[in-house]
C-alpha cells in the first residue's frame, strides 16, 4: 500500500510514513457526509509487535485485513479485536497492539450513530467488542468480504460507500439535536451544560438523554473531551508544549488543563507523546489535510461554510 487520499490537491508528504508502514484518509461520498467522519487505513509490513497510542473518539467501525492479532487496551481493560470490530467512543486514550497488515476504520459520526442502530451509544462506551454484536451478520461479513477482495486502494472508499449508505437510510428524530450540538461542542469556552442547553434551546435532562444515545457520554464529559482535544492539539501545532496561552480560554491556569489531560491521556501531554504515537502523530498531519479536522473526536457534524486550502492545516502540524 502507498497510501494518500481520494481528496484532490492534497500533496503527498501529507501522508509521509517510515519504511514499511503506509496510511491514507478518504473522504466517503457526499451522502455519508455527515453520517461517517472519513475512512481510515493503516498498513505495516512487519509482523513484529507494534504499540502506538491513539486519542480518545467516537466510534469507529475497524476491519481487519490479512493482519496479525490485535489487542486493545482501553484503561485496565484488554479486548483482543475481531476481524470486524466496533470501537465505541471513548473518554480516554487508548493502546493498540498490532502485528502488521492493515487496518481500515470506518469514523462513524453521533449522527451516523443514530441513524445506523437503535441501541444506546452508552452500552458501548470504552469497550471494543465484534460488529455482530450491535449490526448482525451481514453487515460484518460484507465489509470483511468486500476488504478481502479488493486488490486496489483507491476502491476501499467506493466501495465502503456502497455498502454503508443502505445502513443509514432512516432519519431520527434526533437529527438536528445532534447536529446542533457537535457543532456546539467545537465552541471555544462552551463548558457548562446549562450554557449549551440554552445555546441549544433545549431542557438540560433532554440534552443528557440525546447525549447518551447518541454520543455514548455525558453532555458534560463530552464538552471537556472537545475542549481538551482542541487544546492538546493547538499546543502540538504550536510545536510548544507549555505554550498555554493557545488552550481554550475556559481553563482557569495550566493546571487544570493538565488534570483533564489525566484525565483523557492518563498522563501529562509530553510524556503521552513520548510514548508509542507514530500513527496518531502522523494520522494528525494526514486527516487535518484530506478531511479538514485533526482527530476524530474533532469532527463537525457539516463541512464548514468555508473550506480551508487542501493542504493548508497539515502544514501546520507536520513535524509536530
Amino acid at each position: 500500500m502507498r497510501g494518500g487520499t481520494n481528496r484532490a490537491g492534497v500533496p503527498a508528504a501529507a501522508f509521509a510514513m517510515p519504511a514499511g508502514l503506509a496510511m491514507r484518509y478518504d473522504l466517503p461520498c457526499d451522502g455519508l457526509r455527515e453520517l461517517v467522519s472519513g475512512y481510515a487505513t493503516y498498513a505495516a509490513q512487519s509482523r513484529a509487535e507494534m504499540i502506538n497510542w491513539f486519542l480518545p473518539a467516537p466510534p469507529m467501525i475497524c476491519v481487519l485485513v490479512d493482519a496479525g492479532s490485535v489487542d486493545i487496551t482501553v484503561r485496565n481493560h484488554r479486548s483482543r479485536a475481531d476481524r470486524v470490530s466496533l470501537y465505541g467512543p471513548t473518554s480516554c486514550a487508548f493502546r493498540a497492539a498490532t502485528h502488521g497488515g492493515i487496518q481500515v476504520g470506518i469514523g462513524l459520526t453521533a449522527l451516523g450513530w443514530i441513524r445506523l442502530t437503535a441501541s444506546s451509544a452508552q452500552g458501548f462506551h470504552n469497550r471494543v467488542l465484534p460488529l455482530e454484536q450491535l449490526l448482525g451478520d451481514a453487515p460484518a461479513a460484507a465489509l470483511r468480504d468486500m476488504l478481502d477482495a479488493l486488490d486496489q486502494e483507491e476502491a476501499i472508499a467506493p466501495a465502503l460507500d456502497a455498502i454503508l449508505t443502505p445502513l443509514f437510510a432512516r432519519e431520527h428524530r434526533y437529527d438536528d439535536i445532534v447536529r446542533r450540538f457537535t457543532e456546539l461542542m467545537l465552541v471555544d469556552g462552551v463548558i457548562e451544560i446549562a450554557d449549551a442547553a440554552e445555546r441549544l434551546v433545549l431542557p438540560g435532562d433532554a440534552l443528557r438523554r440525546v447525549a447518551a444515545q447518541a454520543f455514548g457520554m455525558a453532555p458534560k464529559l463530552l464538552l471537556r473531551r472537545a475542549r481538551f482535544l482542541r487544546s492538546f492539539i493547538s499546543l502540538l501545532r504550536s510545536r510548544r508544549p507549555m505554550a498555554y496561552e493557545l488552550i481554550d480560554s475556559s481553563y482557569y491556569d495550566a493546571s487544570h488543563f493538565l488534570r483533564d489531560s489525566h484525565l483523557f491521556l492518563g498522563t501529562t501531554p509530553r510524556r503521552f507523546m513520548a510514548q508509542g504515537t507514530s500513527f496518531l502523530t502522523a494520522s494528525l498531519v494526514a486527516r487535518s489535510a484530506a478531511i479538514g479536522a485533526p482527530a476524530h473526536g474533532l469532527h463537525a457534524s457539516t463541512p464548514p461554510a468555508r473550506e480551508r486550502r487542501p493542504g493548508a492545516m497539515w502544514q501546520d502540524l507536520d513535524g509536530a
